[in-house]
């Protein structure tokens, strides 16, 4: 696997937080619903974002690949 510097983990890092305000804002308006075809959608899409976490999250799990 190609080594990431530090400037490419720093941009990994803000896509996981962006990722994870999406996903916590979807969760929260999904509380919000009284429609359940809507709140399983949005509910749906927070899992999409927290999966995306997850794929990320795996970049910093490998610290032998920072130059």
């Amino acid at each position: 696997m190609t080594k990431l510097t530090m400037k490419e983990l720093a941009f990994i890092e803000d896509a996981i937080r962006a990722e994870s305000i999406t996903a916590k804002t979807m969760n929260w308006c999904a509380t919000q619903c009284n429609d359940e075809t809507l709140k399983s959608t949005l509910e749906a899409m927070a899992e999409t974002h927290q999966l995306k976490i997850a794929d990320l999250s795996q970049y910093f799990n490998r610290t032998s690949n920072i130059q």
